[in-house]
């Protein structure tokens, strides 16, 4: 059965591969960079960063939640959305290319590093736990920044080479539109992954929380 959406999103894989595949490395490349950092640090340092962390831990259960849910996830989407908001920002702006791939590279970053400092810590019981609180939401975030990082750096190259390279038979209106739209497509999935980490991925880590220090 002809499905022109899918052909559509076919043929935009295919014509922008090298970016998306670009998109990918990026991020990779921060994930890496954030583990070799936590391999980097020395004992005091990490001796310091644990002892924030342990104090959280104790925090949540002697405390009870610190933060409710819904707060978590009201803060979590609002980032998502000024994140996403600000990626299209540097896309309209031209200049803003560089600092695209310095925001894909930072997600990257931050995974890898807290990753990496919950293993170097905990061990086996640090992967369990980077499971179940960075992974369940992590499933819908990564894609959708990697897909938000590309779709940015599309349109940022669709300008420079409409004013370089004369390309004045292309319309900029409807590449705008579509951005905007994918755009809004992402939020609303950021929404989802904002659900998971208030909801799952919360009530995973306080019942890993209570067994750590019980």
């Amino acid at each position: 059965m002809y499905n022109p959406s899918r052909n559509l999103f076919m043929e935009h894989i295919k014509r922008h591969t090298t970016i998306y595949v670009f998109t990918i490395i990026l991020f990779l490349t921060g994930i890496v960079f954030g583990a070799i950092l936590v391999n980097s640090m020395d004992f005091v340092q990490k001796q310091n960063l644990f002892f924030y962390l342990e104090r959280f831990f104790t925090q949540q259960t002697n405390d009870g939640e610190v933060i409710s849910r819904q707060d978590i996830f009201i803060r979590s989407l609002l980032y998502h959305i000024k994140y996403l908001s600000f990626m299209i920002l540097l896309a309209l702006s031209m200049i803003g290319l560089p600092i695209i791939w310095i925001m894909v590279f930072m997600k990257g970053f931050v995974v890898g590093f807290s990753v990496g400092f919950m293993v170097s810590q905990l061990g086996g019981q640090g992967l369990l736990l980077s499971a179940i609180s960075i992974a369940p939401q992590n499933l819908l975030i990564i894609p959708i920044y990697i897909i938000a990082g590309s779709v940015s750096m599309i349109f940022s190259i669709g300008l420079w080479q409409k004013l370089f390279l004369k390309h004045h038979h292309q319309e900029i209106l409807p590449p705008f539109i579509r951005l905007l739209i994918i755009f809004a497509i992402l939020m609303v999935f950021t929404a989802l992954a904002a659900l998971m980490e208030a909801y799952l991925s919360n009530t995973l880590m306080l019942e890993w929380i209570e067994r750590y220090n019980g």
